[in-house]
């Protein structure tokens, strides 16, 4: 299939070329259905239940992203190695740091019907920077001209020229801007949207490659039921019949249906797997998965929990991670597929480093670890209980566990796990600022670059800064290395930056997760892309 790049000028070519994923596997246009698959056939995958109406700008986790990724398609698709090719978009033009034209495909439909214009991004956009709407991926309209925090105001940013072209001034450069535009919150919406939208949020209506396949397609906490769009003309050409996204309650249940034929591909398999399931797979026809993502994981430590503010606060914050095992834990929790982490992003995005000023705080250090927390007892002693909340649905007791014993072990303290039924459950009291102590936090990609991995999660005011983080030395580094149209020059900024967040851990760094999944002998043409998230469009069954 011919696949339209991302029309861009020199130094934005520039820009988003250094930004561009590395090492992961390559593009897919892996097979048809000419290979034996059946072009109706339905694809069975693992899920979970979405933590809002699946509205695109309020929707930031990964079980309501999968399926947003599904249903709808922004100006801008990712390859499977990250590479962004044009998808509603005929054309994206950088004319500088601070503004670009964007050219829509004439054509390009609702599933309602309804034509994809230039005034869908523009009031879809717009409905998502409003500050009275509070949508949880308002900021990723920050750089947009008119965009407001404080009051309600259009993003004046954002002109019409005609029905299929559009404007997009920026108030300060950000020379990444275009590699951000397959990311959910940039989504279009059709005007049926905008009369109720809570309404739609329970039974959205897309342009994607996939749609819901009937009124009650969403299942609540047990599945939801998609299939193909007939009418979607983008880059992302389905090769089957549709896709069933099964919520799962466990990873062990998900892991358990696809070794019983069950379930056709999954992208977890659970710790307790980890060591025998590349045999078991194979031993009952199937393939298994093993490859580096875009996957970060944390923890976090509220400033408002005793203790941890100020200065005391990030020494016990220094303390707690130097007394964490990771290389132990990494090894005999996942068997060696995860790597522990060296920086807050991703081996596999352009840029990352593993010799960061002050990474030294996440090496393992017995000594140090109990020096730094005698140093916050002579501020004020510590009492009390160290916890880190998580989810458990997602398979998290065993290394959460293991990462409150070595803190334990190290410190001297009480330490464990606190566990919540389910991840929507965790995560309505992390953003009501409701939750009393630290809780497991992570990031998987939304577009491959590293400012991803760092502007939306500790910027003042981000949109993801679940610890309410806020730092002007870090903020301004930030905006330094988003405003260069030198992609060297802008890693360097983002190493800087991450070195400030090294002192003041507003998230624990923890370990770089590999993909690991898993398909059954009943699909082909299984691709993982560079999110983990397997090429659903591209899988063949029969």
């Amino acid at each position: 299939m011919k696949r339209n790049k991302i029309a861009l000028s020199g130094l934005a070519l520039l820009a988003v070329g250094g930004l561009t994923l590395a090492g992961c596997a390559g593009s897919g246009d892996s097979g048809d259905t000419d290979g034996g698959g059946a072009s109706d056939a339905i694809i069975t995958t693992n899920g979970s239940e979405p933590e809002n109406p699946l509205i695109p700008t309020t929707t930031n986790e990964v079980g309501g992203g999968k399926i947003l990724d599904a249903i709808f398609a922004g100006l801008v698709a990712y390859e499977a190695d990250g590479s962004p090719v044009n998808d509603m978009a005929e054309e994206i033009t950088v004319d500088d740091p601070q503004n670009l034209t964007v050219k829509i495909k004439e054509g390009q439909t609702f599933t309602d019907g309804e034509e994809v214009t230039a005034d869908n991004f523009i009031k879809a956009w717009n409905y998502g920077a409003l500050a009275s709407n509070e949508q949880l991926n308002s900021y990723f309209f920050e750089d947009i001209e008119g965009f407001s925090y404080d009051e309600d105001s259009e993003l004046t940013g954002l002109e019409q020229v005609d029905d299929y072209t559009f404007t997009i001034a920026l108030n300060k450069p950000a020379s990444d801007f275009a590699l951000r535009l397959g990311y959910s919150a940039f989504y279009p919406l059709p005007d049926v949207a905008f009369e109720d939208m809570a309404a739609f949020g329970e039974n959205p209506i897309g342009n994607g490659p996939y749609m819901l396949a009937g009124d009650d397609a969403w299942q609540h906490d047990v599945q939801i039921d998609l299939v193909k769009n007939p009418d979607y003309k983008g880059v992302r050409e389905v090769k089957n019949g549709g896709l069933t996204i099964v919520f799962y309650a466990s990873q062990d249940a998900s892991y358990a249906d696809l070794l019983a034929g069950e379930v056709d591909v999954v992208d977890q398999i659970p710790t307790g797997a980890l060591a025998t399931f590349e045999s078991d797979l194979e031993d009952v026809g199937g393939t298994a998965v093993n490859q580096p993502a875009a996957v970060f994981q944390s923890f976090t430590v509220p400033e408002y929990l005793p203790h941890f503010a100020g200065e005391e606060g990030q020494l016990r914050r220094q303390a707690i991670s130097m007394a964490i095992n990771r290389p132990e834990i990494t090894d005999v929790i996942f068997e060696g597929s995860r790597t522990p982490a060296s920086d807050f992003t991703s081996p596999v995005i352009d840029g990352w480093s593993d010799s960061l000023e002050g990474a030294e705080v996440l090496a393992y250090n017995e000594d140090e670890a109990k020096a730094l927390w005698a140093e916050a007892d002579a501020i004020s002693p510590w009492e009390g209980s160290f916890q880190i909340a998580y989810n458990s649905d997602g398979g998290h007791q065993a290394w959460v566990d293991a990462v409150t014993n070595s803190i334990k072990n190290v410190l001297g303290i009480e330490a464990s796990g606190a566990p919540y039924p389910t991840f929507a459950e965790l995560r309505e009291l992390v953003n009501a600022r409701t939750i009393t102590t630290a809780f497991r936090t992570g990031w998987q990609a939304d577009y491959p670059g590293l400012y991803n991995f760092l502007g939306p999660l500790y910027a003042t005011n981000a949109g993801s800064n679940d610890g309410d983080y806020s730092n002007a030395e870090f903020d301004a580094l930030l905006a330094e290395g988003i405003s260069s149209t030198d992609a060297g020059e802008a890693n360097e900024l983002f190493q800087q930056a991450q070195s400030i967040l090294l002192k003041d851990l507003p998230a624990t760094p923890l370990w770089y997760s590999n993909v690991t999944g898993g398909y059954a002998d009943t699909v082909q043409n299984v691709e993982f892309g560079w999110n983990s998230v397997p090429l659903y469009h591209e899988i063949t069954k029969g």
